[in-house]
């Protein structure tokens, strides 16, 4: 299956606060064997305060599907993952689909949909904060509800898990990333902060073969002995 890789324009979502944050989120959850010094209190006070905070158990994300026509002579159309918004609001819980048309594109959104984070995770969950581009992956199906097969991805679960998303994408199912949004981003930073340590990687010593290989020693000693050596022992 392919995996999508999509930007989004949408308005809706609000990434700049991220992007202001984002030298400082990445200090944060540096291992400590690499962090600046002349950061370290900073780095404290910040985690104090996240640590203060009541994290929410989950957030509820709406999740925009977008359709084009495609050039492709067996389709008429094609599907993307656009965006994402999401809320800690119960209000939006509430699943339901809006239709938004406008000339040739069509866009349905997939509200109420519910986004959680587990220990198990939690690595994972490190590993897409630090890379270059977090994302929120978005897991589609092309059946609905009842099982019935539809000529489009319907959205069924979202996920900040690497290994998860990556789980999905050995099914059947098809897998977009979208730019995760700030509420998001901040939310499993703070969860890695609490429950997750990122081990510092130690490079592992290389071993000098020849020197310990008893055939190639300053001896010279054969490493076994030879026919002729065992059979002057029986004359």
């Amino acid at each position: 299956m392919n995996f999508h890789l999509w930007h989004v324009n949408c308005c809706s979502i609000l990434v700049s606060s991220q992007i202001e944050n984002e030298n400082t989120i990445k200090d944060s959850i540096q291992p400590s064997s690499q962090q600046d010094k002349s950061h370290s209190r900073s780095d404290e006070d910040l985690n104090l305060r996240l640590s203060e905070e009541k994290l929410p158990d989950c957030f509820f994300v709406s999740i925009v599907m977008e359709s084009k026509p495609s050039t492709h002579p067996w389709a008429d159309e094609v599907w993307d993952a656009t965006g994402i918004v999401a809320s800690a609001d119960v209000k939006d819980a509430t699943r339901e689909v809006k239709t938004i048309e406008q000339g040739d594109a069509k866009q349905l959104i997939y509200s109420g949909m519910k986004i959680q984070l587990f220990l198990d995770e939690c690595e994972s969950y490190y590993h897409n904060m630090m890379s270059p581009e977090p994302g929120c992956f978005i897991v589609a199906r092309t059946e609905d509800e009842e099982g019935n097969e539809t000529d489009m991805p319907i959205p069924v679960f979202a996920t900040l898990s690497f290994d998860e998303a990556h789980s999905y994408l050995e099914g059947d199912d098809t897998v977009y990333a979208v730019p995760i949004p700030a509420e998001l981003y901040r939310w499993a930073e703070a969860y890695v902060l609490d429950n997750y340590v990122a081990e510092k990687r130690v490079k592992r010593k290389r071993v000098d073969w020849k020197k310990g290989d008893k055939r190639n020693s300053s001896s010279h000693e054969p490493a076994f002995d030879s026919p002729n050596e065992n059979q002057k022992g029986k004359h």
